[in-house]
């Protein structure tokens, strides 16, 4: 039951970022493209998705020992410090995703749109996740 639920839910945030433009990566660059011709629309994407997410985290943060629906334990970073790191990572993924437009979760989507050249993106990506996991030692 928990794996069609993932499988439904993970259908439907799919289905959401299809419709909302998000998997888009010319949309994405509208967005971006501050001085430009801006495309306020994935503000309200953004905005619709706190609204939906906030009070769910709220509750995983304040609670002793954060659990899921099926009562499995949340397992939330300790580490809270803004470091070098962070710095590094935000910057990378923030110039990656203004570079290409495109978003892990959406690049996803657009195999499903009959989109196969972004699997150059993909394994982009899956190298770095390796390379961080070689440099880092997770």
């Amino acid at each position: 039951m928990k794996n069609l639920l993932a499988f439904l839910f993970g259908a439907l945030f799919s289905l959401g970022l299809m419709v909302s433009g998000m998997s888009n990566p010319e949309k994405v660059l509208d967005f971006l493209d501050l001085f430009g011709d801006w495309d306020a629309s994935l503000a309200f994407v953004m905005m619709g998705a706190i609204a939906v997410a906030f009070i769910p985290f709220q509750k995983a943060v304040r609670a002793q020992q954060p659990k899921t629906v099926f009562n499995e334990p949340i397992d939330l970073p300790s580490h809270q410090k803004i470091d070098k790191k962070l710095i590094t990572g935000a910057l990378l993924f923030g110039v990656g995703w203004g570079i290409a437009g495109i978003c892990p979760a959406p690049s996803f989507t657009l195999i499903g749109l009959g989109h196969y050249q972004i699997l150059y993106f993909i394994v982009a990506m899956l190298v770095g996740v390796w390379i961080h996991r070689k440099w880092s030692g997770a």
